[in-house]
């Protein structure tokens, strides 16, 4: 390392937030970026300690979890550049395992950050801001473009169903092969998940355009407003393209079958969520006053429903409710979780901390649940909570409160199997195969609800394994429709 000692020199420092009764005001973006040389000490901090647990994604808990980056980043090498001002050489670096940092760099939860063996005692290193950091300069001096295009082609057609994280990476590496990719999305734009799915104030939308831009000079292109069984079949896919990949994502939602369910003003939080994004890109960032006045109820205490309290404090609304059907994490690490991996404690999200700074009112019950939604000509206007074991309600304590709005966070339950049944596929396997031989898939739709890292990592793996696939003889000349 340029510096073996930088972390015994320089504190850590992360990127600044805007103060909360600020940010509020607005769906600009939270986070601010450190200066130049504050960033450069930052990497410096990286030690290279021989044993690093950053970037090998180690399995636990049955699998269910991982310790480090599950994506195998090369995390110390390219730290080491941005130390040494080889930006370049970090970005050739970084990308060769994960080409969408401009996403992680804004949103990953950083699982290598707290596997790092300086956060055995101390917070670690700064891992996702350097990411950041790296894809700015990538784009600021045309790298990102340079690095994209094929260096030859190859006539081959592939589909890629979805336009996610695992989409746009398969998107991304299977062009630098030379394959000639179309992407087809559902919604009106490219970006799946990392679009309408996450808040603009956690990921730009901008930034999001910006990597659609580029894949599209490089020769990506993109189909929108087109879902499988509806707009185009998967037959006529398999007739058109040599390989299908499917990335739809795992967003079919878990429900709340409670009386009254079917009330408006019961919605998923998805659809809140893709609704204020939708107005965000029409009507420009400045906060309003939509939800002024109204009782919101958030069901669901991860991302999804921290994104829904800071959306609806955007949006006006000040009386807002939060229920969790799971007791409260510890607040220090239980000893059957030891580093390095994930700490399962009590966390306050960034849209917590805003509620905090508004109201002195508790905004999350634990271990509560709805058990019914009660309304008026259609309208919802009150609910029914009772007290939760584990995740069943507690007769006897049901207490009656006032909602006008109620957002179900509580998480998916896995992809959409109509465009399975479409694409003929009934099996998926764990190289990304299926029983149908043209047809792979890859991402949430895979492995289930995950993390964008995840994704990125799964659309990768996709692309390789379809990549060998066509390495025969009799699938370089395909038939038909399917070279371009």
């Amino acid at each position: 390392m340029s510096d073996p000692f930088g972390f015994m020199k320089y504190t850590r420092k992360d990127n600044p937030w805007r103060d909360p009764k600020t940010r509020i005001l607005d769906f600009d973006e939270m986070e601010l970026p450190l200066s130049e040389a504050d960033r450069r000490q930052q990497a410096l901090r990286c030690m290279n300690c021989g044993v690093p647990h950053c970037h090998v994604g180690y399995a636990y808990a049955g699998g269910k979890a991982v310790s480090g980056c599950p994506n195998d980043n090369l995390i110390p090498e390219w730290q080491d550049f941005v130390g040494r001002n080889e930006d370049k050489r970090a970005f050739q670096r970084l990308t060769l395992t994960n080409p969408l940092p401009d996403f992680t760099g804004h949103v990953c939860p950083a699982p290598c950050e707290v596997s790092c063996n300086e956060a055995l005692h101390n917070k670690g290193i700064t891992i996702r801001n350097n990411e950041r950091f790296i894809i700015d300069q990538a784009f600021k001096y045309g790298w990102v473009e340079e690095a994209g295009r094929p260096v030859s082609h190859n006539g081959i057609k592939v589909a890629i169903v979805g336009s996610g994280p695992a989409g746009l990476t398969a998107a991304w590496r299977l062009n630098q092969l030379g394959y000639d990719v179309t992407v087809y999305e559902a919604a009106d734009r490219p970006g799946g998940l990392v679009m309408y799915g996450i808040p603009n104030m956690k990921l730009p939308k901008e930034d999001v355009a910006r990597r659609i831009a580029v894949m599209e000079k490089v020769g990506v292109k993109f189909i929108c407003n087109t879902r499988v069984g509806v707009d185009i079949s998967g037959d006529e896919l398999q007739k058109q393209y040599a390989r299908v990949l499917l990335a739809i994502g795992a967003r079919m939602p878990r429900e709340l079958n409670a009386p009254g369910r079917q009330l408006k003003g019961v919605k998923q939080a998805l659809d809140f969520l893709s609704d204020a994004t939708h107005a965000v890109l029409k009507e420009g960032t400045k906060a309003n006053t939509k939800l002024a006045g109204k009782k919101i109820v958030v069901v669901g205490g991860g991302d999804t429903g921290n994104d829904c309290i800071a959306t609806a404090l955007r949006l006006g609304a000040r009386d807002i409710l939060q229920l969790e059907i799971v007791p409260a994490a510890p607040k220090q690490r239980p000893d059957n979780n030891p580093w390095p991996e994930w700490p399962r404690t009590q966390r306050t999200g960034y849209g917590q901390s805003e509620y905090a700074e508004l109201s002195d009112k508790p905004l999350t019950r634990f271990a509560h649940t709805i058990t019914a939604f009660h309304g008026d000509n259609g309208q919802l206007q009150s609910i029914t909570i009772n007290e939760a074991d584990h995740f069943q309600p507690v007769a006897g304590t049901e207490v009656t409160e006032d909602a006008d709005l109620v957002l179900l966070a509580m998480g998916f339950t896995g992809a959409d199997s109509t465009v399975f049944d479409n694409c003929g596929v009934h099996k998926v396997y764990d190289d990304y195969k299926t029983d149908n031989e043209q047809v792979y898939v890859a991402g949430d739709a895979k492995r289930g609800p995950s993390l964008v890292i995840w994704g990125i990592r799964e659309g990768r793996m996709a692309a390789e394994a379809i990549h060998k696939s066509l390495q025969s003889a009799s699938e370089l000349v395909p038939a038909g429709a399917k070279r371009a």
